[in-house]
C-alpha cells in the first residue's frame, strides 16, 4: 500500500470523528484543511432514496448557485443566423452548426455546457451517444434547448450548475471554489440542496434525501446532517 503523505495524514486525522456536522461546521473544517498549491472546488455529493432506472425515478434539474461556482464555464452553442450571432454576443466561447457537429465527432471537445435552438437538435441528436456520456447533451428540461440562447449562455456562465442522478442514485456538483468566504459557500450549498430536495420525483418511495457529503477537491470528506442542511 502506497505511503500517504504528511499533508494527507494530517488532514484525514482532523476529520476523524468528524460526522452529521451543519454546513457551517463542515464548510469550517474543510476550508481550514485545504492547503493545497491551487483553489480547491468544494463537491457536495447526495445520495437519494431512488432506482434511476425506472423513469419515475429520475432527479434531475438545475439550479442558479447566489453566489457562483468559481469556474470559468466554456459554452458551446448550436444557432444559425441571428440566434447565432445573439450567442456570440452573450459570451458563447463556441457557436456553429453543422461545422460544430463535425468538430465534436473529430473528437475535439472543449466546453462544459451544450446549448442549442430546437431547429438544431436533428443535427445535434447525431451526437446523442457522445454528449450523452458526458451530460452535455441539451435538453429542454434544464433550459439548454432555447430560443433564449442569450439567456442560457448568461445563466451558465453566471453559476448555474445542471445536477442529474447517477446510477447509484447520488447527485454530485461543485458548489464553489475553497477561497469562497465561508458564507457564500454555505449560501451555495443550501440552494443546491433545496434545488435536489425539490426535484423529489413521483416515483420516490420512504426517505428521499438519505445523505450529503461534502469535500474539497483534494480532500476528505465529511457528512451533513440531512436535517440541517435544507433551508
Amino acid at each position: 500500500m502506497a505511503k500517504l503523505g504528511k499533508r494527507i495524514r494530517a488532514a484525514r486525522e482532523a476529520f476523524v470523528g468528524k460526522e452529521n456536522l451543519t454546513v457551517e461546521e463542515a464548510v469550517s473544517l474543510i476550508k481550514a484543511n485545504s492547503n493545497t498549491k491551487f483553489d480547491e472546488t468544494i463537491e457536495i455529493a447526495m445520495n437519494l432514496g431512488i432506482d434511476p432506472r425506472h423513469a419515475d425515478q429520475m432527479v434531475r434539474g438545475v439550479v442558479g448557485l447566489p453566489n457562483g461556482t468559481g469556474k470559468d464555464v466554456r459554452v458551446a452553442v448550436f444557432a444559425r443566423g441571428p440566434k447565432a450571432d445573439e450567442a456570440t454576443a452573450a459570451g458563447a466561447d463556441i457557436v456553429g452548426a453543422e461545422d460544430l457537429m463535425d468538430i465534436i465527432m473529430g473528437g475535439k471537445i472543449e466546453f462544459d455546457r451544450c446549448i442549442a435552438t430546437p431547429d438544431m437538435m436533428p443535427v445535434v441528436g447525431r451526437l446523442g451517444k457522445v454528449l450523452g456520456p458526458r451530460n452535455l447533451m441539451p435538453n429542454p428540461k434544464v433550459g439548454t434547448v432555447t430560443m433564449d440562447v442569450a439567456a442560457a449562455v448568461k445563466a451558465a456562465k453566471g453559476g448555474e450548475v445542471q445536477f442529474k442522478a447517477e446510477k447509484g442514485g447520488v447527485v454530485h456538483a461543485g458548489v464553489g471554489k475553497v477561497s469562497f468566504d465561508e458564507a457564500k459557500l454555505v449560501e451555495n450549498i443550501r440552494a443546491f440542496v433545496s434545488a435536489v430536495a425539490k426535484a423529489r420525483p413521483a416515483g420516490a418511495k420512504g426517505s428521499y434525501l438519505q445523505q450529503i457529503s461534502l469535500s474539497s477537491s483534494m480532500g476528505p470528506g465529511v457528512t451533513v446532517a440531512v436535517e440541517k442542511a435544507i433551508s
